[in-house]
């Protein structure tokens, strides 16, 4: 190969990686953001905070502050859809292994999404009135809830697609059923 070839080659790989940092693309994702008054859901337009439950944020590509979820199969519905944008660099929910208070989790309960377990099909009816996705950052924590309350384990790349678009009509009755179910902290 001739030194001419190699400095062309050298030069097409220095600028196809000067353009993948420019985008942001190599940045670390950033960081997860508590809930305020100000964190409004991206499909019920309701703030986060008058809804129990896990609750979940992503960040696109070209905008600062989160899309929020005020459940967690909206979460998923947001990457599932053609119509939402798919430059994602990061998705949060609610660690629900590690929250006191399963209404209201607190701060500092974040974890990244694609690496949670996900408990589906379950008793637990979540901040929407309807049964809901709880996720875990402990698979065994997932498990033992899942025991507990009839439901099955997924990964985040596992999770069902029938499951997160489906209507769940048999849960509509049941919204004054509580967040957390019994034996676990709801305070």
């Amino acid at each position: 190969m001739t030194p001419r070839r190699l400095a062309g080659i050298f030069l097409v790989v220095l600028l196809l990686s000067a353009c993948g940092s420019e985008d942001g693309s190599n940045a670390p994702p950033p960081a997860a953001q508590e809930v305020t008054l100000d964190s409004v859901g991206h499909y019920c337009g309701m703030n986060l905070v008058e809804h129990s439950g896990p609750k979940g944020q992503i960040f696109v590509n070209g905008r600062e502050s989160p899309v929020w979820f005020t459940t967690i199969k909206q979460v998923f519905a947001y990457t599932l859809l053609p119509e939402e944008p798919k430059g994602i660099r990061a998705i949060y929910v609610h660690d629900m292994g590690k929250v006191s208070n399963w209404n209201q989790p607190e701060a500092g309960t974040w974890i990244d999404a694609r690496s949670a377990f996900y408990v589906i099909e379950s008793e637990f009816i979540g901040g929407m009135g309807a049964e809901d996705a709880l996720p875990f950052g402990d698979k065994a924590k997932a498990l033992d809830f899942a025991d507990k309350y009839r439901g099955r384990v997924v990964a985040f790349n596992d999770m069902p697609e029938d499951y997160i678009l489906s209507h769940n009509d048999a849960a509509e009755g049941m919204g004054s059923a509580p967040a957390a179910p019994h034996g676990e902290s709801s305070h």
